[in-house]
Parts: structure tokens; sequence; C-alpha cells
């Protein structure tokens, strides 16, 4: 099996070299950025990144927008490390999709345990990697959704969206739920941004989208 590939932002050398010495004990393979610029571009340029951890305080981009444009794109985990532990630092980054927070000075060993613990929930197994119901069919692993066949061109939340609603078939959902499941918003969330993604994927989902039942009041149940 190939090993996991870990991103590790920092722009002190020597904390990055304190991570990636334990990460590599691990067996993972550790890329590094010194500022949140260059994280970017060694994210781009890499899809098979597994999950990034990210100092918040950086040069030329702060951890806080690094998160803003990866999750434009991906929701890839991210552990931030940072020596703010204000609450509302806190607060901001699970606002933002952060998936875990550790504030410096930290324990090497719990950091690890920490990815541990964030790629075992972040990975799916094999067999949920491919859901299929009532003709149409969504790929977790090639990001692919066909309905009766023909590829159906999705956004990238349209489709974290669609197979959050097939992973919890004839489940109501309520918007808070989806928000926290798909966007990672706790109680920060707004919930139009759910009504105006499930209009437009019903649109593009065409007959199949009226397989979204909304659920007035609550949200919405795909059956």
């Amino acid at each position: 099996m190939d090993r996991l590939k870990i991103l590790v932002v920092d722009d002190e050398a020597r904390m990055r070299k304190l991570v990636k010495d334990f990460l590599v004990k691990k067996n993972y393979d550790v890329m590094e950025a010194g500022d949140g610029a260059e994280a970017l571009d060694v994210f781009f340029e890499n899809q098979d990144i597994a999950l990034i951890i990210l100092d918040v305080m950086m040069p030329k981009v702060d951890g806080w927008q690094v998160v803003r444009e990866v999750r434009e794109y991906s929701k890839v985990p991210i552990i931030m490390l940072t020596a703010r532990a204000e609450e509302r630092d806190e607060l901001m980054g699970f606002e933002l999709g952060v998936d875990e927070y550790i504030a410096k000075p930290f324990s090497p060993k719990i950091l690890t345990a920490r990815v541990e613990a964030v790629l075992r929930r972040s990975i799916p197994d094999e067999g949920e990697a491919v859901i299929e119901y009532s003709g149409v069919k969504l790929d977790k692993n090639a990001h692919i959704v066909t309905i009766d066949g023909t590829s159906v061109d999705l956004s990238f939340k349209e489709f974290e969206l669609l197979s959050y609603f097939m992973d919890n078939k004839g489940i109501a959902l309520s918007r808070d739920k989806i928000l926290n499941g798909v966007w990672n918003y706790d109680y920060f969330g707004d919930a139009r941004t759910i009504d105006t993604h499930v209009k437009k994927l019903r649109s593009k989902m065409g007959d199949k989208g009226d397989l979204i039942k909304t659920i007035w009041g609550m949200g919405y149940k795909f059956e």
C-alpha cells in the first residue's frame, strides 16, 4: 500500500522538522511548505495529499486564507497548529472547515495520534466508495456522478451534497445537520446556502432531482 502523503505548513523550519520526523516514523510521506503561498502551490500540484497540517500565522498568505482557498476545491482533512489559543480563533477554524485544532506548544505524540484519528475518519471503506440508487451512481474515489449511464457535471460542493444525501438515504436531514456534514459548519452556517445548492443540484439531475424531497420547516430527505 502506498504511503499516505501529508503536507506540513509552518514558517518555522524547526517546527516543520519536528512534525516531519514524528510522521516519517509512522511511515507517512511528508511534504513541506514555509508559507501559505507555497502551501497552495504544493497542494494544487499534488492532488493525492491526504491531510494538511497548517500553521495560522505565516507570511504572504496566512493559514485562514489557505483553508478558504483549499475548501473551494477539496474536503481534504486539515489540522491547524497555532500559538493563538483564543476561543474565537478556534471557532473560526471550525467555521472555515478545519477538522482539528491544536495549540502550540503540543506533544508530537498527541499530534500523530490526532493525525491517525482524522485519517481514519476521512478515508472511506472500499465498500462505501461507490453508491448507486435508482439510476444515480456516485463514485467517491473517482469523483464522478452518472445518471442512467450519462455523466453529470457537478461542482465540488454539489458532489459532496449528493454524496451526503445518498449516504443518508431515507433519513430526514435538518439544514443544520447538512451544514455540519457537508460544510463542516456547526452553529455558523447560513441555511440559505443549503437551499441554493439543492436547487442547483436538482436542476443538474433532471428528473432524478425529484429524489431529493423537501421536508417543510426542517430540511431534506433523499428517497
